[in-house]
């Protein structure tokens, strides 16, 4: 059962007690990512991830990954446009421990000069990585196109000018705005004690700052062409239909109609597109939901001589979709595999952290395993079919990589 606990300094403690497993989750969510940046300090709650792993005022680098090595644990940590996470998995004896060491680095991380000249350097490796990937690229392309100025259009990465300019000073005035008690969730699963919870509080429980959570400016969906010419092997294409906020009635009905488009082995889109055309290895849909808006994504990544037949193919299939409706029969078999996939993800502590932690911040309410199948099973061909039509309309955003940075011919409009 999921309970939640609320400190006096308004940070939330969510818990989900296993007692038949040996392990514990702990996840610390804090409510900030790159869409709560600007232009000059974008990249900032990425790096601030990593300067948490390099030295405390008792422990250097080194020592913080010891303290987990040394007791069989896991420990990472991972940004995304909305939420930070900083995480570890350890056998129940060790929760303790664990939980003294991430606060540590919570409230204690030093930034000395000397480590965040280095791993500016590692984050700087990070991105020379990531330009290395076209088939990653595209999609923040894909997040320019479509978010144009605003923040949601930023990479996590950020740049390297923005990187260069962050100083200790910097980081410790953007935790005090944005690491906020109330912007704080402590997500706990597995085999928990009465004592660690106890032990949360006296850590999470008592701190403050002066500072309120900004309110969020709600993008405009733009339908903008980004393309970009690398020499790759490969034409990267992706597509982007306004989609639905993560709170949104019909987001369980959005579930089921990626499946069936694109999410799954047995979708219309890899079946098509890869098994009876062989134009594409991967190629595939997914959603993007975020606190007030969404996107949903297609993505292929095929020859460059091809890339108008794939597009004409992805446009077929979307045809096909809007002029005949799902089957009941692709609504059923979607229903069982999505939850076959959620009864089987929860299975791991890990996975029950991350999704208390997520829902808490995000939702601010939860659902038990058989409410959430109830929703599953509840959507409907119906449903489904009304939100095919409102979904797949003629205002989309595009973006490509490609030896030639020139759209398939019947997107040069």
């Amino acid at each position: 059962m999921i309970t939640k606990h609320t400190c006096k300094n308004g940070v939330r403690i969510v818990t989900e007690n296993i007692p038949t497993v040996r392990s514990v989750a702990i996840g610390i969510w804090i409510g900030t990512g790159s869409r709560f940046e600007d232009r000059n300090n974008n990249g900032i709650s990425h790096f601030l991830e990593h300067m948490f792993f390099k030295g405390t005022k008792t422990r250097s680098a080194r020592e913080i990954a010891e303290s987990f090595d040394s007791i069989g644990g896991q420990v990472n940590a991972f940004t995304s446009k909305e939420y930070t996470c900083y995480y570890s998995k350890v056998l129940d004896n060790h929760a303790d421990y664990a939980l003294e060491t991430l606060a540590d680095m919570f409230f204690n991380s030093t930034f000395v000069e000397e480590e965040l000249m280095k791993e500016k350097n590692v984050v700087l490796e990070e991105i020379k990585m990531y330009e290395d990937t076209p088939d990653d690229i595209v999609h923040d392309l894909l997040s320019q196109a479509t978010y144009n100025d605003h923040p949601l259009a930023y990479p996590i990465l950020g740049t390297e000018d923005t990187l260069n300019s962050f100083t200790g000073d910097r980081m410790r005035g953007y935790m005090e705005e944005y690491y906020t008690p109330d912007n704080i969730v402590i997500s706990i699963a597995g085999n928990i004690t009465d004592s660690l919870i106890h032990k949360v509080e006296d850590f999470f429980g008592n701190y403050t700052t002066k500072y309120t959570k900004p309110e969020m400016i709600k993008p405009q969906f733009c339908t903008e062409k980004k393309a970009r010419k690398k020499e790759t092997e490969q034409a990267h294409l992706c597509l982007g239909f306004e989609g639905l906020a993560v709170g949104d009635r019909s987001i369980f009905d959005l579930i089921v109609l990626n499946n069936i488009f694109g999410g799954s082995m047995s979708s219309r889109l890899f079946q098509e597109v890869r098994e009876q055309r062989g134009l594409a290895y991967s190629v595939f849909s997914y959603h993007s939901a975020h606190l007030d808006t969404g996107v949903f994504n297609i993505y292929a990544g095929t020859a460059p001589g091809q890339i108008d037949e794939v597009y004409h193919t992805i446009n077929t299939i979307i045809g096909s979709l809007k002029h005949s409706g799902v089957t009941e029969k692709e609504v059923s078999n979607s229903k069982e595999q999505i939850k076959g996939n959620l009864m089987l993800s929860l299975e791991s502590t890990n996975s029950r952290m991350s999704r208390n932690g997520r829902h808490e911040l995000l939702l601010k309410h939860h659902r038990s395993l058989d409410e959430m199948t109830e929703r599953i099973d509840a959507v409907s061909k119906a449903n489904v079919d009304k939100l095919v039509q409102s979904i797949f309309t003629e205002n989309f955003s595009s973006s490509l990589i490609s030896p030639t940075g020139e759209f398939p011919t019947n997107l040069q409009r």
